[in-house]
């Protein structure tokens, strides 16, 4: 790789997460020491959208469907911002030799700005997060995939980009816009190709990079290089990477080849290991 090191992990759950309960701080803490990563942040969900669960959805699991109504709607437990941050001074006392940054995974902010500001307020988060995991579904929300069924696939597409635009221009809270290649994770229809949806990808991408925001490289799937290079095209300054992992074991998960991949498309490591990477022009 050219001799780049690792970077950092900018998106990581935990325990603390609603949907990861096989997440832990402390082993995916090892996980990062024993990977000699700089840094590791705990982005840990912070949702209020409603959503149904379906019995056939590709990420639907057993503590999913527990926390499911009669009416099979989804409501996401509420954050414990103190038992969070408590356990962050506690790892950060265990792993003296690893920085830990806390965190959050916004979804949906531009929908939820009160509910969001007042959990910010309630101690330091060192890197925040946006993200767009739901659309407007007729009268409620849906995640891609469960809208793929009833919608042509490249609607879904097209309506997810568009509602980034909004999203970026109707929060302030967050630093990094996370997985904007979300629906590709389920898309229905064979190989993915960005290129058809050039216009949407590089209008989201640069209202993002109008916002001073940077983007996530997230490994949970590989990001396509082409969406990379019309990141930097748009004036993008900034990327993270960010693994998304749910279980210690997924931290870093392909992190050499999305470095390797950062690196070739203009960006480089930042003055401090656990910094964002910058343009390198």
């Amino acid at each position: 790789m050219c001799g780049v090191a690792l970077p950092a992990d900018g998106h990581v759950h935990s325990e603390w997460s609603w949907d990861a309960p096989l997440g832990s701080m402390e082993r995916s803490c090892a996980q990062a020491v024993e990977y000699g990563l700089p840094a590791i942040a705990f982005t840990e969900h912070l949702d209020h959208t409603t959503w149904p669960v379906a019995v056939d959805g590709p990420y639907v699991q057993d503590h999913l469907t527990a926390l499911a109504g009669p009416d099979g709607l989804l409501t996401p437990p509420p954050f414990d911002p103190a038992g969070y941050l408590a356990a962050i001074e506690t790892c950060r006392e265990r792993f003296p030799g690893l920085r830990i940054l806390s965190g959050l995974e916004l979804g949906e902010p531009h929908w939820y700005t009160a509910e969001c500001a007042a959990i910010l307020r309630a101690g330091r988060f060192d890197r925040v997060l946006g993200s767009l995991h739901c659309l407007p579904d007729g009268a409620g929300y849906a995640e891609p995939w469960g809208i793929y069924p009833r919608r042509p696939a490249a609607d879904v597409v097209r309506a997810y980009l568009a509602e980034i635009v909004r999203l970026v221009a109707g929060s302030d809270e967050f630093a990094v816009l996370a997985h904007v290649d979300y629906p590709i994770r389920s898309w229905p229809s064979g190989r993915f190709d960005p290129r058809a949806f050039e216009d949407e990808f590089r209008t989201a991408l640069r209202a993002t990079a109008g916002s001073g925001r940077a983007l996530e490289i997230n490994t949970r799937l590989p990001l396509d290089p082409t969406i990379l290079t019309w990141w930097y095209q748009e004036g993008g300054d900034a990327v993270s990477f960010g693994s998304d992992a749910h279980l210690p074991t997924a931290v870093a998960h392909g992190f050499r080849q999305a470095a390797a991949m950062a690196e070739a498309h203009g960006f480089r490591p930042g003055d401090d290991p656990y910094d964002l990477w910058p343009r390198s022009d």
